[in-house]
């Protein structure tokens, strides 16, 4: 028999028999919507989660702290900086010293009587963009000197007046502009003992912009300055000379943290349990999603399998209808062993129906399934702002969300269900006896 003609009886002997092929039909259709609405609760539980972190900080970055490594362990230095960018899965790195507090200090406007001795962070300035930090005043230049630098949010306002011994501070709270801003002269001071005829060094820095305010980045851009990692290193080195402070020259400089970038948020534990590996310690938020996430996938496997269940029963059901189709026509399948058709021939027309029942109703099943999902996702959010958030948990468009690749799964799914649920009345069907299929009364 030619695959036209099995396929031409396949679908003559459902239509003939459309009240029954449409009642298991049904079967398939409840079960595949059972699944398919199960996990793209799942889906959508999950992105849910990413977004909910993602506006935490960014998620694949990694901080790696140096505290607590004796002297015979892996430094966080120079050398194993680069052997963090050898790694496949890292984008950038940057690294973040800062001096000794005290030990510098930037003055600002009116001949320098304004002073800032806060936090100051020696980085890459080049890759401060790619790891996410933006600009609420100035633009990045193209290329970075070593006398620039970056103000953080609230910076400006941590300048003094050197001059008051009391209300010598303007609050970011107070409504009221700093002591200094952007076009004055700026310089940072290299601090030497009070009873020391050296003079002071100093250096002309220049301000490029302030940056928006996210204490997720390390270093934070909140209270601090950011100003080039190189020349950083050579006034923590000037400073040290200074202040009569001995260096060991086979000692390299430690950082203050160190943040990776990944190249997928997927790659992150990889990276971050191979940086644990040389005995630092790290914190990204993966130590939040993954545990989400293990809940979230436990969750799905849950509601998935109540909907193996309904698609369990569904199956049942075709085995019988494909069972009590046979028995109607056994006197048919004598007759085609009885014309020469081969027993494959039989076998796969029986199959055929069985599969055509689970993919019609995969087929149907899915589409329902969209209109469900969009039902859910318009309707069942109809409280919107604030309350939404709430009723939710998280702040997500899509509580369903239904891949392409869903789509096909669980046509493919309900196709093969119908075609194993076949095999068994297949294979009785050709074990019929050609004699006495026609002798049977039709």
């Amino acid at each position: 028999m030619k695959f036209r003609d099995k396929l031409s009886m396949c679908l003559g002997n459902l239509y003939k028999r459309k009240v029954r092929t449409l009642l298991t039909t049904i079967g398939v259709v409840v079960g595949t919507c059972a699944i398919v609405i199960t996990v793209s609760l799942g889906i959508g539980m999950q992105m849910a989660t990413d977004q909910a972190l993602a506006s935490m900080g960014d998620l694949t970055l990694i901080t790696v702290y140096g505290y607590g490594i004796s002297s015979d362990q892996t430094q966080l230095d120079e050398n194993f900086f680069q052997t963090v960018k050898e790694n496949e899965h890292v984008v950038a790195a940057m690294p973040s010293i800062s001096p000794e507090w005290g030990s510098m200090k930037i003055t600002g406007g009116n001949n320098g009587r304004y002073v800032y001795e806060s936090t100051i962070n020696g980085v890459f300035m080049e890759d401060l963009e790619a790891m996410g930090y933006t600009l609420r005043e100035g633009e990045w230049p193209e290329t970075f000197t070593d006398d620039m630098i970056l103000m953080g949010t609230n910076s400006l306002y941590d300048f003094y007046d050197s001059k008051k011994t009391t209300n010598n501070y303007i609050s970011s709270w107070s409504g009221k502009d700093p002591f200094v801003n952007l076009d004055d002269r700026f310089e940072l001071m290299i601090t030497v003992p009070e009873d020391s005829t050296k003079k002071a060094p100093t250096y002309r820095v220049q301000p490029i912009g302030i940056m928006e305010e996210n204490y997720n980045l390390q270093p934070s851009s909140s209270y601090s300055i950011f100003i080039s990692y190189n020349a950083m290193k050579e006034w923590i080195t000037e400073y040290k000379r200074l202040n009569g402070i001995k260096v060991d020259r086979n000692e390299t400089l430690k950082f203050n943290s160190l943040v990776v970038k990944c190249d997928d948020m997927n790659n992150v534990a990889e990276v971050e349990e191979w940086i644990q590996s040389f005995g630092f310690d790290t914190y990204s938020m993966e130590t939040i999603r993954k545990p989400l996430q293990d809940q979230a996938r436990q969750e799905q496997l849950t509601l998935g399998a109540l909907g193996a269940i309904s698609l369990l029963v569904a199956a049942i059901g075709i085995t019988n209808t494909m069972i009590m189709s046979i028995y109607e026509r056994t006197r048919e399948i004598g007759v085609m062993k009885v014309l020469g058709c081969k027993i494959n021939d039989i076998r796969q027309v029986f199959l055929m129906e069985a599969a055509a029942i689970g993919f019609m109703g995969g087929l149907f099943g899915v589409l329902i399934s969209e209109g469900v999902s969009f039902a859910i996702n318009h309707f069942g959010s109809g409280v919107t702002g604030e309350s939404w958030e709430i009723v939710s948990g998280m702040a997500t468009g899509s509580t369903s969300v239904i891949p392409w690749w869903l789509v096909v799964a669980a046509l493919i799914f309900a196709t093969l269900v119908g075609l194993v649920s076949g095999i068994g009345p297949a294979n009785r069907a050709v074990k019929i006896s050609a004699l006495t299929a026609i002798k049977q009364d039709s």
